[in-house]
């Protein structure tokens, strides 16, 4: 049945049914049947499917290691480099101390951790009635990736000790056993669950920044030729968030190549959105035929996955490229509510309300993205939306304060700087202004003031005015 399918294949996570018939075409195009023949793979209408070939016995001692007798032999062929999403593990915690009642927070904190990760559909995690089978004070890392079939594992250590519990949370690769990510965090016993959230938040934030860049370090040491999609997927990430135009059509290459290999790919749908967002945002192509495409392959990804999140975030993005911030709302909101930890979501839903004016929400928002995510890639756009709500709402001392941290921030590009101009420029430091504005003219000079205002759609007619007389000061 369909159902059995998903709990088996996808751990019970919602999938959509384009994407259980993506992959059922997969499957019988590997055994060289179709969705017309169905020699092996028969679909039985309000059902499921069902394999129909003759199946034969083979019985031999050596066909299937154990996972010990594998463990032992060579370490580098591993099944965790095969194609498809990273796999996690999350073990259950181990125990030192005496915590009373409270020992059930070893395996109560695993399992919040579980039902999180789910949420990042990118990533494949295992179920716990699998992974709590490994000891949390005895496991060892190649039997997890071996028996598992992941490349990531994360445990955790809690010590107790005078009423005050310190939990080490520790993120590993199975295969070389080296240590990711590690953060430790203190609270008192009896007041553990207050800090869940906390712990839960960044350990999906570490993860939802270190495993990509991961997964892309791997990839770079593929050849060209040998790429999955998923290798290719993760390499497009890598170049999406240099923000420039080279890397912006290196990106658009790399998932363009992933969904030739994986038609029902639909984070590549979305990445392929997200680059055309950029050629429009910042000028790098016709802003007309962009703006068209980064809704097109926004829509594409949600007709194979209506709730991935990062395809309801493109989605989102793709309207203010025709100036209808309100429209965008939400979908950014719907990003979030499928993955509340989605900094770039909570992020953006604070740039489109600093747009319209609603500064309060705005900086909300934007307090809670920097929470989630204090190393992201686009902190210097968390910056600069800062810098725009205090120019909305005429703290222009704050403003320039901001704009100045958004465009010394690494990965600003052209339009931070502009905006770093105007707020200094409405301070009354024409000085300054006029060093952000050459800054921007250096790095783009195609850029003009409508540009500027295209791709911030200020609703407020004040504000807007304000910003164009500015530019306009200084050369745009």
């Amino acid at each position: 049945r369909k159902d059995e399918l998903i709990e088996l294949v996808w751990n019970r996570r919602v999938i959509s049914d384009a994407a259980v018939a993506s992959r059922i075409k997969s499957a019988r195009q590997a055994l060289g049947d179709d969705g017309r023949t169905q020699r092996y793979i028969r679909t039985a209408h309000g059902c499921g499917f069902r394999f129909v070939a003759e199946v034969t016995h083979v019985h031999s001692s050596a066909s299937v290691p154990s996972a010990a007798q594998t463990s032992s032999g060579n370490e580098n062929s591993t099944p965790t480099e095969g194609s498809g999403r990273p796999g996690i593990a999350v073990l259950p915690f181990r125990l030192l101390g005496d915590a009373g009642a409270y020992y059930v927070v070893a395996q109560a904190l695993p399992q919040d951790l579980i039902t999180e990760l789910s949420k990042l559909r990118w990533l494949l995690v295992i179920a716990r009635g699998s992974s709590f089978r490994f000891s949390s004070s005895n496991f060892n890392l190649d039997e997890v990736r071996i028996s598992l079939n992941v490349r990531y594992c994360l445990s955790g250590v809690i010590e107790a000790f005078n009423k005050q519990a310190s939990i080490t949370v520790e993120l590993s690769d199975t295969h070389d056993r080296g240590i990711i990510w590690s953060e430790r965090f203190t609270s008192k016993i009896d007041a553990t669950h207050e800090i869940r959230k906390q712990i839960v938040r960044a350990v999906i934030n570490a993860l939802d920044i270190r495993i990509p860049l991961v997964e892309a370090q791997r990839a770079q040491l593929k050849s060209p030729d040998n790429l999955d999609a998923w290798s290719a997927f993760h390499l497009g990430l890598h170049h999406m968030y240099q923000f420039n135009k080279s890397n912006n059509a290196t990106a658009a290459d790399y998932f363009r190549r992933a969904v030739s290999m994986d038609k029902g790919f639909a984070r590549a749908y979305a990445g392929l959105s997200f680059t055309h967002f950029q050629d429009a945002f910042l000028h790098y192509s016709e802003p007309t035929e962009a703006a068209k495409l980064a809704r097109q392959y926004a829509e594409q990804c949600l007709e194979w996955d209506p709730v991935e999140p990062f395809g309801n975030f493109a989605m989102g993005r793709s309207c203010w490229l025709i100036g209808n911030l309100e429209r965008s709302l939400p979908w950014l909101e719907r990003a979030t509510a499928l993955n509340p930890n989605y900094a770039q979501a909570t992020y953006s839903r604070g740039w489109a309300e600093a747009l319209l004016g609603n500064t309060e929400k705005s900086l909300k928002n934007i307090d809670d993205a920097q929470a989630l995510s204090p190393l992201d890639p686009f902190l210097y756009g968390m910056l600069g939306v800062r810098a725009i709500s205090h120019i909305v709402s005429q703290d222009y001392l704050r403003a320039a304060e901001w704009a100045t941290r958004a465009a010394q921030a690494p990965g600003a590009h052209a339009l931070i700087d502009m905006i770093a101009a105007v707020a200094h420029a409405l301070n009354g430091d024409d000085e300054m202004a006029r060093q952000w504005a050459s800054s921007a003219r250096v790095r783009a000079p195609e850029l003009t003031r409508h540009d500027f205002l295209r791709s911030f759609p200020f609703r407020e007619g004040a504000s807007r005015a304000r910003i164009e007389a500015m530019l306009k000061r200084h050369g745009f």
